[in-house]
Order: C-alpha cells, then sequence, then structure tokens
C-alpha cells in the first residue's frame, strides 16, 4: 500500500530561469500526451483524458482512458517519473530531488496495482516513446481484447 513519502518543504530555486521552468511546467496536455492523443485519434479510438477511472481513487488521474477497452494510458515524462535512460536527478538539492523522485516512483507502482485490481489495464510509456508507434500498440491491445489478470 502506499505511504506518502514526504521530502519535505521544497528548498529554494537554485535561480530564478529555474523557478520559472518549474512554475510553468504542465502536468495534463503536454506535448508528448498530445502526440500520443493525436496518434490515438488518427487510429479511430476514442478516449476520456485527465480522469480518474470508475472503481479507483479519484485523486489518481489516467492522462487517457479507453473506457470500452478498459486501458489507462500514461504518458511518464522521463524526468519526473524517473526514466531509466534519460532520468536525472539535479545537482542542486540533490537529497531532495531524490526523495521526491523516489515517491512519484512508489506511486506510480501503487496506482498500477490499484487500476489492476480495479479491472483496468495499465500501460505505460515515456515521453520519447514514439507515438506512432505507442498508437499501433494499444490499437493492438483493444483488436486483441487484452484485459487485465484478475487481481
Amino acid at each position: 500500500m502506499y505511504r506518502h513519502v514526504d521530502p519535505g518543504p521544497a528548498p529554494p530555486a537554485s535561480s530564478e530561469t529555474t523557478s520559472r521552468v518549474m512554475r510553468r511546467t504542465r502536468r495534463t496536455g503536454t506535448a508528448p500526451e498530445l502526440a500520443v492523443r493525436r496518434a490515438l485519434h488518427r487510429r479511430g479510438l476514442r478516449y476520456l483524458v485527465d480522469v480518474a477511472p470508475p472503481g479507483t481513487n479519484r485523486r489518481r488521474r489516467v492522462d487517457v482512458l479507453l473506457r470500452g477497452a478498459k486501458i489507462a494510458l500514461f504518458v511518464d515524462g522521463c524526468f519526473w517519473h524517473s526514466c531509466p535512460e534519460h532520468g536525472q536527478v539535479p545537482k542542486a538539492n540533490r537529497e531532495w530531488w531524490e526523495v521526491k523522485l523516489h515517491g512519484v516512483v512508489v506511486r506510480d507502482r501503487d496506482t498500477d496495482l490499484q487500476l489492476a485490481a480495479a479491472g483496468w489495464l495499465v500501460v505505460r510509456v515515456w515521453e520519447h516513446d514514439d507515438p506512432e508507434q505507442v498508437a499501433d500498440r494499444v490499437v493492438a491491445l483493444v483488436a486483441a481484447g487484452v484485459r487485465p489478470p484478475r487481481a
């Protein structure tokens, strides 16, 4: 079961530029997410955006939800979700960021478990993944009628 990992109070930004970048970081509607959504739409799939799936914690929101197929798609950012290929911990305030980013990963795994227990198939892709290949993968899952294993 997920337990909130509190990194403590946020340290001050290392520069005004950093502060501005962090304030402008979007939670939803990012460029990679929009590219995946456009690719899904071109393939005839219809979906809901930034919603909590029925039967799950209302605070856990899915980037793209295909209700009929019961697929919950997440387009994870490399920085925030600690991509093994591109994720990097900032040098400034490193200890704080390590705790913060670890908490995000722990919450992601717990969200996956909650969604699977509620009957949803969780698909996670990275922001650097090709949107066309992601859409092809989702279309294949829908066509195959793949369902998550019962918990």
